[in-house]
C-alpha cells in the first residue's frame, strides 16, 4: 500500500475506535433516562437512539478493513467504553449502575463480534444485506443480554424497555443504512490478504 493510503486508513482505524468507545459511554449514560413522553416511560430509554451507531461503525470497518481489524476496532472501543463508564458513570454504591457497567460489556463484547462474524459470512451479497442482517442479530443479543444482566430482578420493567429499545434498533438500523451506502463511496473493501497489519 502507497504510504498515503497507509496514513488514511490508519486516521480511520483511529476514528472509529475512539467513536465507538465514545458511543458506548454515551449509551450507558442515556439508557438510565426512559423517555417521559407519550407514555413511553416503561418502554423507552434515550439510550435507544445512540447505542445502534455502534452497529453502523463495525460494519464500516468490517467493509474499509475486513473482519480481523474490525474485531480490533470494537476491543479498542470496548476498552474505552467500559472503562469510562466504570470510571465516569457509575456509582458504585449503586447496584443498578454497576449492573449496567457489566452488561454493556458483556451485551457490547458478544454481540458486535457476532455482527462481525455475520457481516463477513454476508460481505459478497448485495451492499445492504451485510449491514442490516448483521446489525437486527447483533441487536437482538445485545439488546436481550444487556437488560437481563442490568435490571433482572430489579422493579425496572426491563422486558418492556428491551422490546421497545429493540424495535427502535431496528428502526435505527434501517436508517444507518443511509450513512453506510454514502461512505462506501470514500472506502474500498480491502481484502484481508492485502490489507496492511495493524497493530
Amino acid at each position: 500500500f502507497p504510504l498515503k493510503l497507509n496514513i488514511k486508513l490508519m486516521s480511520l482505524f483511529y476514528k472509529l475506535s475512539i467513536l465507538m468507545g465514545l458511543i458506548v459511554v454515551a449509551s450507558n449514560y442515556l439508557v438510565q433516562f426512559p423517555i417521559q413522553y407519550l407514555g413511553l416511560g416503561e418502554i423507552l430509554t434515550y439510550g435507544a437512539f445512540s447505542y445502534p451507531i455502534t452497529f453502523l461503525i463495525t460494519d464500516l470497518a468490517n467493509r474499509a478493513y475486513g473482519k480481523t481489524v474490525a474485531r480490533k476496532i470494537v476491543y479498542i472501543g470496548f476498552f474505552i467504553g467500559v472503562s469510562l463508564t466504570l470510571f465516569v458513570s457509575t456509582n458504585f454504591s449503586d447496584i443498578i449502575s454497576i449492573r449496567i457497567a457489566a452488561g454493556s460489556g458483556v451485551a457490547f463484547f458478544i454481540a458486535q463480534n457476532l455482527d462481525i462474524k455475520i457481516f463477513d459470512l454476508l460481505r459478497k451479497k448485495t451492499w445492504y444485506i451485510a449491514p442490516l442482517i448483521s446489525s437486527i442479530l447483533g441487536s437482538i443479543f445485545d439488546t436481550f443480554l444487556f437488560f437481563a444482566i442490568a435490571f433482572y430482578g430489579t422493579d425496572v420493567p426491563w422486558v418492556t424497555l428491551a422490546l421497545g429499545d429493540f424495535v427502535v434498533k431496528m428502526f435505527i438500523a434501517l436508517i444507518m443504512l443511509i450513512p453506510f451506502r454514502l461512505l462506501l463511496l470514500s472506502i474500498k473493501d480491502i481484502s484481508e490478504k492485502k490489507l496492511y497489519k495493524v497493530r
